[in-house]
């Protein structure tokens, strides 16, 4: 049976902070401190470009299943819209860990009191409200916003300014330069428990738990007497390179399977909001296969779909 010989490492594609770089250093703990390999862990941050670095030096590594990339559905979307030429199909996918919900924020001294306020703005065609994402267009932030934007009618508007990282885009509206950041809800908690950020609306189901219990969800507010429909969530995973062998993949899913039911990964699910929503084998190729043709027509609604891309997919049986 293939085992590691040599330090394994975890990829993230953001620098130290952002949300991959946090999915990776709670992975590389989570398999340390249950002693599941018999080499060291460490991380390698790879960050820029909106995490496509990251994959091009995944790629770089075809083959050696020492290396570990922090998966996300933006590898598809940034395929999809033509801004990566890193094909995601290529990868060896080998568990999606968790999913986490999206948190609108504004600066505490903003005039912007809730959601519904971020609805009226989008609304109000004489004015422009912009809003800073993290990593790239098309991701499960700009889905939220763009759910949003829907909601606020045919005429609204949101000017995107997108950043490498969560903490990147934090700072842009802290700076003044954007009025709302849509980022996964533990990014921001740093800046709202130092009363620098606050709060108004969260993508998920329910409530989370402080500082976040009384942040409404999107669902609790209406607009013009209908709740805002904006439930989003964005998954993390586990990818290897290129061309991992049968026996190397099925290592990776038992030390991912067992490293997830440890406790310490499980303290810092709780801590970081995330959900647990495992999945590998069969159901994981099941579930992506379902993303694939749900993101392509959402991208293809907003109207980001590459040309090229979308020959090539139709070219070769895609139905999406």
């Amino acid at each position: 049976m293939w085992k590691p010989q040599r330090e394994v490492e975890v990829i993230a594609g953001t620098p130290p902070g952002g949300g991959l770089d946090r999915s990776a250093r709670a992975l590389a703990a989570a398999i340390e401190t249950s002693r599941l390999l018999d080499v060291p862990i460490r991380v390698v941050n790879v960050g820029g470009d909106g995490g496509r670095k990251a994959w091009l030096h995944m790629e770089g590594r075809a083959g050696d299943a020492h290396a570990l990339g922090i998966s996300s559905p933006n590898m598809r979307a940034d395929y999809l819209i033509g801004v990566s030429k890193s094909d995601p199909d290529r990868f060896a996918p080998l568990a999606i860990l968790y999913s986490e919900y999206i948190a609108f924020l504004v600066r505490t001294d903003s005039p912007i009191a809730s959601g519904i306020d971020i609805v009226r703005r989008f609304a109000d065609e004489r004015g422009t409200f912009t809003v800073a994402l993290s990593t790239s267009l098309g991701n499960s932030n700009h889905i939220a916003v763009a759910k949003v934007v829907r909601h606020a009618g045919s005429g609204a508007k949101s000017p995107i300014r997108v950043f490498d990282s969560a903490p990147d885009a934090l700072a842009d509206v802290l700076a003044g330069n954007s009025d709302v950041a849509a980022v996964t809800a533990a990014s921001a908690v740093a800046d709202m428990e130092a009363g620098r950020l606050r709060a108004v609306a969260l993508s998920s189901p329910a409530r989370l738990p402080r500082p976040y219990a009384g942040t409404p969800t999107w669902r609790e507010q209406s607009w013009r007497g209908r709740a805002v429909d904006c439930v989003v969530a964005s998954w993390r995973g586990v990818s290897g390179p290129p061309r991992l062998a049968p026996e190397q993949i099925a290592f990776w899913r038992t030390v991912l399977s067992s490293a997830v039911r440890s406790g310490r990964w499980r303290s810092d699910r709780v801590r970081h909001f995330w959900t647990d929503m495992y999945l590998d084998g069969e159901a994981l190729r099941d579930y992506l296969e379902r993303e694939r043709v749900d993101m392509h027509e959402m991208l293809s609604q907003l109207g980001l779909i590459a040309e090229e891309t979308t020959r090539d997919r139709v070219s070769h049986g895609d139905d999406a």
